[in-house]
C-alpha cells in the first residue's frame, strides 16, 4: 500500500475526515480536495509526482493514469471510498468503514502461477449455411477456418477456407486443444469440373481445432463457459459480429492461472480401489476434475476457476490458489480490526464478486440509499470458493452478519450446502445468500436487517478445518454435546457395531487421514474424531458392514484424543502362550472348522488354529503328515563305530 492517501469529497457530495483516516490507518492523508479530477488537477499532478500515493477515486481512474503517463511516472494506486462508503444515507457515520476499506486495500495479494496456452488459429465454425459461410469468409484472412455443415445447397468455389459435411457428435477440450468426433463426415474433394464433390460419408471421424465458433443456435456444446468456445444467436447480427471479432483475436499465446492447487498426499478420494470422497468431482460443473487412480486429476485448461472444489474438499487437498485462504483471512481480519479501532462496534460483511457486485453497489450509492455505514463490502475472485470456513471465520473475527451477493451466473448448489453447514455450526441466522438484481432492494435488505451482538473476536490460524473449529468455539462456547450437522458434512464420528466387528482392522489400513488406529499390544480399534474426514472409505471397506458415519462437530478436547471404539481379549497360543488374534474370533473359527473341515478333521490338525504363526509352522513341519518331511537322516558315524567295526 502507498504511504500517502489522496482524498477528494467529489464536489462536496460526501464527508471525508482526513485526520481520523490517518489516525486509524497510519497513512499520511492529503487535504480533502473537492474537484481533484478537474480544477484541482494541478494538485493531483504534484501529489502523483511525489510518488507512493493512492487516490481515493475509482471513477476517474483513467484521467489520473493518463496524467501519470504524461508525467512519465508510474500510475498511482486507486481505491473506491465514495460508492462503497461516502455516498450513503449514513455517510456521516462512514469514517470507521472508510478506514477499514483503506486498510484492507493495503494488503498485497500473493502471486499465483500462470501457464501458457498456444492457439494456432485453427477454427471450426458451426451454423446455418449462409451465416457460417459469411463468418468463415471474414475470418479466413486471420484464421485457418473449417466450416462444418450437415448439408449444403450452394458450396462456395473459394478455397480460402475448408468446407466439410457431417454432424458433430462430441467435442471435448478447451482453447488450443479441442478434440472432435464427427459422424457422416464428408470431405470436399479437390479437382473436377462443375459443383464441388464430397467423399462418401463415414462415422467417427476424428479431428481437432484451437477454437470453436458456434452459430448454430442449438444447445451449447458445453454446459458452462469454456475458453475457446464462442457461441452466438444466428438471429442477432450484432451478436454474431461480436463473436466473429472475438474469434479473430484468439490466435497466439495466452496466459491462464492455475486456479487451484492440489496435494495428492492428503486426498481421500480412494484407497485400495475402494471409492471414498468425490466431493470435488461432484461439485465441478465443467468436468475439469476426474478420477485418477487413488487421487483425482485436475485439467487446468478446462478449469473455470469457480472454486467450488476448494470449498467442499474435506481434507484441504484442493486449495484456491488465486486467492489463498490465508490471504482472505488477512483481508477479513484487516476490515474487522480496523473498523473497531476507528470506533465502529458491530460490522457486517457483504461479500460480492467482480463487476456485478461493484455495479450493484455503485448504482445503489448513486441513485438510492447506498450501503449502511456498518456494512463492509469484500470483493472476492469467486463466490463459490467462499465456503463455510470463510463464513464462520468472518463471524469469529467479530462480524455481526455475513451476506453473500449472488450474481446471475453464480452456481447455487455449493453455496447453499456450505451455508447450511455454517448455519448448523454457528447457530446464527445472520448468514444469508442475497439473490437480487435491483440495487434499491439490496439497500432495503441491508438497512432492514436486525443482528445480534457479534462474538468476541478471535484470530483464526491454520487450515480451513482448524479455523472452523476456532470460529465455532468463539461463537458457541463449549456445548455440552457435539453439534449435529447435515448429511455429507466433512466433520463427524465413526460408529462401530461391536456385535458385528471382528477387529480385522481393514478400516485402519484404509483410513486416509489416520483417524482410525490400532493398538500393537492388543486387539483394539481406536478413533480420533478431529482427523475424520467422513470420506466413507471405512464404511465401504468393512467386510462386516459394521461401520457407519455420524456427522457432527465435537468442540471439546475429546475430539483430539484417541478413544476406543471396540476391543476384545486376545487369544493365547496353546503352544508358547504368546498373544495373537482375537479370542472370540479364534474360538468361533475352531467351532466352525475343528473336526468338521477335512483339513482340520484330526484333533492335532484342529489345534493348529489355536497356535500363533511360529508354532503353527513348527507343528506342521514336525508332524508325520508334513509335506516337507523326507526320509530319515542317516545317523552320524563316530570313532566308536569305526573301532567296533575293526574289532569285530
Amino acid at each position: 500500500m502507498s504511504n500517502t492517501l489522496i482524498l477528494c469529497d467529489c464536489s462536496g457530495s460526501q464527508k471525508v475526515d482526513a485526520k481520523k483516516l490517518s489516525k486509524a490507518t497510519g497513512l499520511k492523508c492529503s487535504r480533502v480536495h473537492t474537484a481533484l479530477c478537474t480544477t484541482e488537477l494541478g494538485d493531483a499532478s504534484a501529489l502523483i509526482k511525489a510518488g507512493d500515493a493512492t487516490i481515493a477515486c475509482l471513477q476517474e481512474q483513467q484521467i489520473f493514469e493518463d496524467l501519470a503517463e504524461e508525467l512519465e511516472i508510474p500510475a498511482p494506486d486507486f481505491i473506491d471510498l465514495r460508492d462503497r462508503a461516502g455516498w450513503s444515507d449514513e455517510g456521516d457515520k462512514s469514517g470507521p468503514k472508510m478506514a477499514a476499506l483503506v486498510a484492507e486495500s493495503g494488503l498485497s495479494a500473493p502471486a499465483y502461477k500462470l501457464f501458457d496456452i498456444p492457439s494456432f488459429g485453427q477454427c471450426l465454425i458451426l451454423g446455418p449455411e449462409e451465416i457460417a459461410l459469411e463468418a468463415a469468409a471474414q475470418l479466413s484472412e486471420t484464421l485457418n477456418v473449417t466450416v462444418l455443415l450437415e448439408a449444403v445447397e450452394s458450396p462456395p468455389a473459394s478455397r480460402d477456407f475448408d468446407l466439410v459435411l457431417g454432424k458433430l457428435r462430441r467435442a471435448k477440450g478447451s482453447l488450443g486443444r479441442f478434440d472432435l468426433r464427427i459422424d457422416a463426415l464428408q470431405i470436399r474433394e479437390p479437382g473436377g469440373r462443375g459443383a464441388p464433390r464430397f467423399s462418401s460419408p463415414r462415422d467417427d471421424g476424428q479431428s481437432d481445432c484451437d477454437l470453436i465458433l458456434d452459430l448454430s443456435g442449438n444447445q451449447a456444446l458445453f454446459a458452462h463457459k469454456r475458453d475457446g468456445y464462442l457461441r452466438a444467436d444466428p438471429r442477432n447480427p450484432s451478436v454474431v459480429a461480436k463473436a466473429v471479432f472475438e474469434a479473430s483475436q484468439l490466435v497466439g499465446n495466452f496466459e491462464k492461472p492455475f486456479y487451484v492447487a492440489y496435494d495428492p498426499h492428503i486426498c481421500a478420494h480412494s484407497r485400495s480401489g475402494i471409492a471414498g470422497c468425490s466431493s470435488c468431482i461432484d461439485a465441478c460443473e465443467t468436468g475439469a476434475i476426474f478420477p485418477d487412480g487413488e487421487q483425482v486429476r485436475i485439467d487446468p485448461n478446462i478449469c473455470a476457476g469457480c472454486g467450488d472444489c476448494s470449498a467442499v474438499c474435506p481434507s484441504g487437498a484442493i486449495s484456491y490458489d488465486v486467492s489463498p485462504f490465508s490471504h482472505l483471512l488477512r483481508r477479513i481480519e484487516a476490515l474487522a480490526s480496523t473498523y473497531r479501532t476507528a470506533g465502529g462496534k458491530a460490522p457486517r460483511l457483504l461479500v460480492h464478486e467482480g463487476e456485478f457486485g461493484s455495479e450493484m453497489i455503485s448504482l445503489a450509492a448513486r441513485f438510492g440509499r447506498g450501503l449502511p455505514a456498518d456494512v463492509l463490502p469484500l470483493e472476492v475472485e469467486s463466490l463459490p470458493a467462499f465456503g463455510h470456513a470463510e463464513m464462520l471465520a468472518a463471524l469469529g473475527m467479530g462480524f455481526a452478519a455475513v451476506d453473500i451477493l449472488l450474481t446471475p451466473k453464480t452456481g447455487r448448489s455449493t453455496l447453499e450446502r456450505e451455508l447450511a453447514l455454517a448455519l448448523a455450526i454457528s447457530d446464527n441466522v445472520a448468514l444469508r445468500l442475497l439473490d437480487l438484481a435491483d440495487p434499491d432492494v439490496l439497500s432495503e435488505k441491508l438497512y432492514g436487517q436486525e443482528v445480534s451482538t457479534p462474538a468476541n473476536p478471535v484470530l483464526p490460524i491454520g487450515n480451513r478445518r482448524q479455523v472452523t473449529r476456532l470460529a465455532a468455539k468463539a461463537l458457541r462456547g463449549q456445548p455440552e454435546a457435539p453439534i449435529v450437522l447435515p448429511e455429507a458434512a466433512p466433520y463427524g464420528a465413526v460408529v462401530v457395531d461391536t456385535n458385528a466387528c471382528t477387529l480385522c482392522l481393514s478400516c485402519v489400513s484404509l483410513c486416509p487421514s489416520g483417524a482410525l488406529l490400532d493398538n500393537e499390544d492388543m486387539p483394539q480399534l481406536r478413533f480420533q474424531e478431529d482427523a475424520c474426514l467422513q470420506c466413507g472409505i471405512c464404511t465401504q471397506g468393512c467386510p462386516e458392514n459394521a461401520i457407519s458415519l455420524k456427522p457432527q462437530l465435537d468442540l471439546s478436547d475429546n475430539a483430539f484424543s484417541q478413544r476406543v471404539l471396540h476391543e476384545e481379549e486376545p487369544f493365547a497360543c496353546i503352544s508358547c502362550g504368546s498373544l495373537f488374534g482375537v479370542k472370540s474370533s479364534v474360538e468361533r473359527i475352531v467351532d466352525m472348522l475343528a473336526g468338521k473341515h477335512p483339513m482340520f478333521a484330526e484333533s492335532e490338525s484342529g489345534k493348529l488354529i489355536q497356535m500363533c504363526d511360529k508354532c503353527r509352522i513348527e507343528a506342521q513341519y514336525h508332524s508325520d503328515s508334513s509335506p516337507f518331511q523326507g526320509a530319515a537322516r542317516p545317523r552320524t558315524r563316530t570313532t566308536e563305530d569305526y573301532l567296533k567295526r575293526r574289532d569285530s
